[in-house]
C-alpha cells in the first residue's frame, strides 16, 4: 500500500473535485452518463528503459465515469492504479549501472473524448467508433527496491543537501493523451479498448536522473542506501547516473466495460433504435 503524505492526499482530492465539477457544469446538456470499470496493464518509459513500449508489464485497475455530450464529444474522468517497474538487466540498456525499482501508482485523469464517427451507447446503427483523446492528469508514486523507499535513501546525494530534504517530490501533474475504439454492445453496455500514454513533469519516476555522488570503491556494502546508489560499486562522483534531460512517460491500455444512464431525465436525442 501507498503511505501517502498529507499534502499530495489533499491536492489528489481537490484535483479530483475540480475536475468533476468542470465536467458538471460543462455537460449540462449531456444525453447520458457511463460509469465502469477498467482492466489491463501499464508500464513505464524512462533512464531504465527508454525505448522499449510494453517492456515489463504490470496489471492495473481504476475505474471510469463519463459525460457524452451528443454523438462525437464525452468528457470522462478516470482513477487507476497500477505498479511501473524498471530493470537494467531486463532492459539491457545500461547493465553496468544494475539499477532497478518498482513503483506503486495511483494514477487520477480528467479528459476529452472524440468520436471520428457518430457513436451511442445503445445504438443499432452507431454502434461503434474509433477515438482520440486528451486531457490533464495527476499521479502519485514512490519508487521502492525490495520495500524499501528509495526516495527516502537519497540515492543521489539529495538527503545530504540542504536540511537533508529530498530532492524530488512523490506526485506531478500528468499529460494524458491515445486513442481507442468504442463498441456498443447492448442498450446499456458499452465497451472501450484503449491505449494511453501519459508524459511526466518529473524525471525520478525511477529514482534515476542526474549524477553519482559517491566513490564506487569506498561504498559501505552494510549500508543500503549507498549500495542502492551504486549496486555494482564501479561510479565516481559526478558520474552520469541518468539523463536530466528527459522526463519520465508511463502509459495504461486495457478494456473499460461501461453501464449507460440518463442522470438529466429523459430519452434524449437519440434511442436504441438508430
Amino acid at each position: 500500500m501507498i503511505n501517502f503524505d498529507n499534502f499530495a492526499a489533499q491536492n489528489m482530492k481537490r484535483f479530483s473535485l475540480i475536475f468533476t465539477l468542470f465536467v458538471i457544469i460543462t455537460a449540462t446538456g449531456a444525453q447520458t452518463m457511463e460509469v465502469g470499470v477498467f482492466g489491463g496493464g501499464v508500464y513505464y518509459i524512462g533512464d531504465l528503459n527508454p525505448t522499449y513500449h510494453f517492456l515489463q508489464t504490470r496489471p492495473a485497475y481504476g475505474i471510469v465515469a463519463k459525460y457524452n455530450h451528443g454523438t462525437r464529444w464525452a468528457f470522462r474522468l478516470t482513477g487507476y492504479r497500477g505498479k511501473v517497474v524498471g530493470d537494467d538487466s531486463v532492459s539491457h540498456y545500461n547493465e553496468v549501472r544494475g539499477l532497478s525499482f518498482e513503483s506503486n501508482i495511483i494514477d487520477v485523469a480528467g479528459v476529452v473524448e472524440f468520436n471520428f464517427l457518430d457513436y451511442f451507447t445503445g445504438s443499432k446503427r452507431d454502434d461503434m467508433t474509433t477515438y482520440i483523446f486528451a486531457g490533464i492528469g495527476y499521479v502519485h508514486f514512490d519508487p521502492s527496491y525490495d520495500g524499501s523507499s528509495l526516495r527516502d535513501m537519497g540515492t543521489e546525494g539529495q538527503n545530504v543537501g540542504f536540511d537533508g530534504r529530498p530532492a524530488y517530490k512523490k506526485y506531478t501533474f500528468t499529460l494524458p493523451f491515445g486513442i481507442g475504439f468504442k463498441y456498443s454492445l447492448n442498450s446499456r453496455l458499452g465497451l472501450a479498448v484503449e491505449w494511453g500514454v501519459r508524459k511526466t513533469f518529473t524525471d525520478y519516476l525511477d529514482d534515476v536522473s542526474t549524477t553519482y555522488y559517491l566513490d564506487g570503491e569506498q561504498i559501505n556494502p552494510d549500508n543500503v542506501a549507498e549500495v542502492r546508489s551504486d549496486p555494482t560499486f564501479s561510479h565516481k562522483p559526478y558520474q552520469e547516473r541518468g539523463n536530466p534531460k528527459t522526463n519520465d512517460w508511463y502509459s495504461f491500455f486495457g478494456v473499460s466495460l461501461t453501464y449507460k444512464f440518463n442522470p438529466f431525465g429523459g430519452k434524449g436525442c437519440y434511442d436504441q433504435k438508430r
